[in-house]
């Protein structure tokens, strides 16, 4: 979806979904209201958020906008990325191929496998002893 000079997309990781707007501006990420460093306080999730920005040579064209929910903090990191790469299609068609050649368009379909009846996880079974 596109209004004017804003961007908007959104990107999905295990339980997580981020809603993504871009804004052509300075490079300033907002994260739930927060600064992307204090939401995210760990580096590799940081480096995932700005990857796309980064592989294209935007980091400093547009500000970045997320709200993010559910799922834990690598999950929502991965949900960020997926939606500023969408974004960055959205404003510049162009970039696609370098988005999609470097596995950022596409959704990560890995989540939770369910608990199972009569097992103690998802596969894990109780010890069995015959005597």
């Amino acid at each position: 979806m596109e209004s004017g000079n804003v961007f908007y997309a959104t990107g999905k990781r295990k339980d997580s979904v981020a809603k993504v707007w871009l804004v052509p501006g300075t490079g300033k990420i907002v994260v739930n209201n927060r600064e992307m460093e204090e939401y995210f306080d760990i580096p590799v999730n940081q480096g995932a958020l700005t990857s796309p920005l980064v592989l294209t040579d935007n980091a400093e064209a547009f500000d970045v906008k997320v709200t993010v929910m559910g799922g834990g903090q690598t999950g929502q990191a991965g949900a960020v990325r997926q939606g500023v790469s969408k974004a960055l299609v959205l404003a510049d068609p162009e970039l696609r191929g370098v988005l999609k050649s470097a596995g950022f368009l596409t959704r990560d379909a890995r989540k939770k496998e369910r608990k199972k009846y009569g097992k103690k996880g998802a596969r894990a079974s109780f010890q069995f002893s015959k005597r």
